[in-house]
């Protein structure tokens, strides 16, 4: 059964968030501040983090950032806080999606259910590939660069596979997108992609090693050769 950890102040809103996500199958359990949630997070692994930002002993944002430095646990935030600004952040913090209050609560639970499946497909083709310092292992979902392991979201990690599927091919910001997001039938979102599309470049990039370009006006292509096996 997937474990979710529900990180909302408002005891009200979190009772009902829990409930309905255990109505649909899932054990949810409820953290009402910052220093609970860090204490059931040490205890055992999740299958995704529902956030909000706002909280009484800290900053939401704050907290995924230290989270996405360890884990590539999904993180969905869950806001009142709706201007394009914070959302960016959000999507800098390391979320995978970001919903703003008021919100349906059948859609917030498709966009759950797709997430955590997309963190379950492992109908990968290709075997372990190494590109540059990269070796990719798409069956365990590990990206080392050298001897270091990189912390990758799923999101991003799609997008690598992606990349690497289509090498030297010019791939739009429809067709990443469509890849992303439409075939599971979630909201698309330009931010989404270019932000997520960045901090993979600074995970696996340096400033003498370019795996990706943009091609302006057309999209972003994956020039890296990848080493003989």
């Amino acid at each position: 059964m997937e474990e979710i950890l529900v990180i909302e102040d408002d005891e009200l809103l979190n009772d009902g968030l829990c409930f309905h996500l255990q109505k649909v199958g899932y054990h949810a359990v409820p953290a009402y501040c910052l220093e609970q949630a860090v204490s059931f997070i040490k205890q055992q692994v999740w299958s995704l983090l529902l956030l909000d930002i706002n909280f009484p002993d800290g900053s939401g944002l704050c907290f995924a950032k230290t989270i996405r430095q360890k884990s590539a646990t999904p993180i969905v935030f869950l806001t009142a806080k709706d201007m394009d600004q914070d959302m960016i952040q959000g999507f800098e913090a390391g979320a995978d999606d970001y919903i703003t209050k008021p919100f349906n609560i059948k859609i917030l639970m498709q966009r759950i259910q797709a997430i955590l499946r997309r963190c379950k497909s492992k109908n990968i083709e290709c075997p372990i590939r190494s590109f540059g310092e990269l070796t990719i292992d798409f069956e365990a979902m590990e990206v080392k660069k050298g001897n270091i392991l990189l912390s990758l979201t799923p999101t991003e990690f799609k997008l690598l596979k992606i990349f690497c599927k289509n090498p030297k091919q010019v791939l739009t910001r429809e067709l990443l997108l469509d890849r992303l997001w439409d075939q599971e039938g979630n909201f698309v979102d330009e931010h989404t992609l270019t932000i997520n599309i960045s901090r993979l470049r600074k995970k696996i990039e340096n400033n003498s090693d370019t795996y990706i370009k943009t091609v302006y006006g057309m999209g972003y292509q994956w020039i890296k050769e990848e080493k003989e096996s």
